[in-house]
């Protein structure tokens, strides 16, 4: 089937793919083609439309403008495609060896710890592969076509509509035995004369905004990569970090942290879910969808209320597929 200038039109998947990933070996891995297939449709691609629309910029791609300009319309033509041609088939969860591939930040992975229990229950033969949420994925954000789904912080994407699932606050973390704690608490000429640790995130300026409110300059004498190490990283000393509450009251224990009130007006953390326009109408990521939401019911219902750790053999987290 082709199209205009003679164009053919099943290159519309690999072009889409290829603007998605900005890397031939992925977008040929998620099409299952060859990387020599890939590189020959690229330059079939790079001949159509007179221009690179892949450049290397270091390790990387990078799209050139006249590839970001065609992806909005890739997207959507993909998507109507789909629509016009597919008839959804019926997913029987029960059956099904359906392997799901979920890009995930680190507080989810730990707030969804009992999804991976409730899926081998009504879903044995389904297996989820979980991938981290890298630096690289955070500032490219058009890798939906990669996953069935993916779960990160609301703002993610900023061309989207996500579905929320998860809402947590701001807290502080602190060594049990800190001179500055008094009945729990910090004050706010306490935050600004103590030391800080702090995450390398996006979530992670609403403190600094907050605390700039409340005319305080925070002394940030660490910085981490996510939240998960904050904890340990302030046990035993006389730094202080602002975590996500669920995850304190996760590990508090194990790290041997006091809990601590803010002395500032809550912040709120959201966690949302996006997936490709083209797997809107697939009856498999609706079931995934909904037993997501499912196993965070509980978590709705009351802060810390996390569902009990549930790791077996049919899911596996791997590193960064760049």
């Amino acid at each position: 089937m082709t199209g205009a200038a003679g164009i053919d039109l099943n290159l519309l998947a690999v072009l889409g793919a290829l603007l998605e990933h900005r890397n031939v070996t992925r977008a040929g891995e998620r099409l299952s083609l060859s990387q020599p297939t890939m590189s020959g449709a690229l330059a079939r691609l790079r001949k159509h439309f007179g221009d690179e629309l892949l450049v290397r910029s270091g390790r990387e791609y990078q799209l050139t403008p006249m590839a970001r300009d065609l992806l909005p319309a890739v997207r959507e033509a993909l998507g109507q495609v789909e629509r016009t041609l597919s008839v959804p088939a019926e997913f029987d969860p029960a059956t099904s060896r359906r392997q799901f591939s979920i890009a995930i930040s680190a507080q989810s992975v730990l707030a969804l710890s009992g999804l991976l229990g409730r899926v081998h229950q009504v879903a044995p033969g389904v297996r989820l592969e979980l991938w981290p949420i890298t630096t690289a994925l955070m500032e490219t954000g058009h890798s939906l076509l990669g996953y069935d789904v993916l779960i990160a912080p609301e703002g993610f994407r900023s061309d989207d509509d996500p579905e929320v699932l998860l809402r947590d606050r701001i807290v502080y973390v602190a060594d049990p035995g800190h001179p500055r704690l008094c009945d729990g608490r910090l004050t706010a000429a306490d935050l600004a004369g103590l030391p800080h640790a702090t995450a390398r995130l996006a979530q992670a300026d609403l403190v600094t905004r907050a605390l700039t409110g409340l005319g305080i300059v925070p002394h940030v004498v660490a910085t981490t990569g996510g939240w998960l190490p904050l904890p340990f990283l302030v046990a035993g000393t006389d730094l202080v970090a602002a975590v996500p509450e669920r995850l304190a009251r996760r590990v508090s224990g194990a790290a041997g942290v006091a809990i601590v009130e803010p002395p500032f007006s809550p912040i709120e953390l959201v966690e949302a879910a996006w997936w490709h326009p083209m797997r809107t109408t697939d009856p498999a990521l609706t079931w995934l969808r909904g037993i997501i939401l499912d196993s965070l019911g509980s978590l709705a219902h009351g802060r810390g209320q996390l569902a009990p750790d549930s790791l077996d053999e049919q899911a596996h987290l791997v590193g960064d597929k760049a």
